[in-house]
């Protein structure tokens, strides 16, 4: 029996091409998966990113859906979110082939049932992890046809009606794809001419960068997390005079968001933005956040109306969340954004659409529209490579638990309050060997203070 707890993560399947994923492995998740959705379905829906390991990963993943008598809906070249909206809109379950801001060595599988819901660890992937270990029963029956269905227009029809930008003010927006699949969505969703078939043009001048598809990403790494891939865009932005920068990760689930003067806008801003143009569609909605977004997300929710709802980070547990309480949207710090009329899915380009028709439809510049937003300074996301996440969790704990004041949660890893109004969550990444702080106070001061006392402890 082999061991595949290194790949198969919380909420989807990860790791080295050639070394931890090759084509037969996932020819048996694929025939694993057709055996836990037969029952409830006689097709999947497929795509796949621009990595050089994806279309050939995505083949033998139909191989072994077929092999089971099931039928594979290939869609080809996709976004991570068109692939949910093939799963919603086709009601299949569906899997996409994208590492998303991992290096170019990477690639994984995210599963999701029909319309587009999750499938984690407690909802399939411990399942199927075992059905691959303990290898896959053969079928007897026929097996499964593929077919090929080309979305991309119907996916980006499905957006525009859910925004409406008609009647906004001229915009320019420098869009930095990465070279990842948002060269391949936003050219269509924009109405750009170089898109075949493209929808009635925006008022919006795109200025594109890095639009050609190429896994091994030649120009930075398609991880607008990392300050550092930002840097192009942000001198893009200020050399052209843009109203605003879009950056999008390796399969365009997320986007992070510039403002006019080239400086980053929170996720943690976008999220209560956007919360607040949902709840004035409809009123008193539950707006779902996860434990490392700003509070100045629920206290900006509140004074909206709205009901909130705290969660853990990651995408299963946020749509699972969003169907129990009947959210209408939900915002996480890392950028993913979830919409209840996209299936509770993540899309981070229909959050984009949302910010560029309130800047639209008004006259200030984007870094006054989310001033607002943005109530205290953050530290962004800080990562440790450390030998044993657990033992360094603790060591933080232990130097905090017990001071006057303080209050402690393990949510989802570690969550520090202190008196003062600062907090920090320190939780072990699910795909690295990390350890990943966020720190929150009232000024940068105290942010820089608390962040380097927590640092110094988890890096010993």
């Amino acid at each position: 029996m082999s061991d595949l707890s290194a790949i198969v993560k919380a909420y989807d399947i990860r790791g080295l091409v050639g070394k931890q994923l090759d084509a037969g492995l996932v020819r048996d998740f694929g025939a694993a998966f057709a055996r836990l959705i037969k029952s409830e379905s006689a097709s999947v829906v497929v795509g796949h990113d621009m990595r050089e390991s994806s279309p050939s990963l995505a083949a033998a993943f139909a191989e072994g859906v077929t092999s089971q008598g099931v039928d594979v809906v290939s869609i080809g070249l996709a976004s991570t979110d068109q692939l949910y909206f093939a799963s919603g809109s086709l009601n299949l379950p569906g899997a996409m082939f994208t590492a998303s801001h991992n290096p170019a060595e990477y690639n994984g599988i995210k599963l999701c049932r029909a319309g587009a819901a999750p499938v984690g660890q407690d909802t399939g992937l411990a399942e199927i992890r075992a059905t691959v270990e303990q290898g896959v029963p053969q079928f007897q029956g026929a097996p499964g046809t593929v077919t090929e269905r080309d979305v991309l227009a119907a996916y980006a029809a499905y957006l525009r009606d859910l925004v409406d930008l008609s009647a906004i003010r001229p915009l320019k927006v420098v869009v930095d794809a990465g070279n990842g699949m948002g060269g391949h969505t936003v050219p269509t969703v924009f109405g750009m001419p170089s898109a075949s078939g493209a929808l009635p043009p925006l008022p919006i001048e795109v200025v594109p960068m890095y639009f050609e598809l190429d896994g091994s990403f030649p120009n930075h790494e398609a991880n607008p997390l990392d300050p550092k891939n930002l840097v192009d865009l942000q001198a893009k932005v200020r050399e052209v005079g843009a109203d605003a920068g879009l950056a999008f990760d390796g399969d365009a689930d997320r986007c992070f968001v510039v403002d006019e003067n080239g400086d980053p806008v929170s996720p943690s801003a976008i999220t209560a933005l956007v919360a607040t143009r949902e709840l004035a569609k409809e009123p008193g909605a539950t707006i779902i956040h996860n434990l490392i977004t700003s509070k100045a997300v629920p206290e900006i929710v509140a004074e909206h109306g709205g009901k909130v709802v705290r969660t853990r980070v990651g995408h299963s547990f946020i749509k699972a969340e969003m169907a129990r309480t009947g959210a209408i949207f939900g915002g996480e710090h890392s950028a993913h954004y979830y919409f209840r009329d996209f299936w509770r899915a993540d899309t981070g380009m229909l959050a984009a659409l949302h910010v560029l028709a309130a800047l639209g439809e008004q006259d200030v510049p984007l870094s006054r529209l989310t001033a607002e937003y943005q109530r205290y300074a953050a530290s962004g996301e800080i990562n440790s490579t450390v030998g044993d996440q657990r033992a360094r969790q603790q060591a933080v704990k232990d130097a905090y638990s017990g001071r006057p004041g303080v209050t402690i949660e393990e949510l989802d890893g570690l969550s520090v309050h202190l008196p003062d109004g600062a907090w920090f969550n320190l939780r072990p990444s699910n795909t690295e060997p990390l350890l990943r702080l966020n720190v929150e106070a009232p000024t940068k001061e105290a942010v820089d203070a608390l962040a380097g006392d927590v640092l110094a402890i988890v890096r010993g």
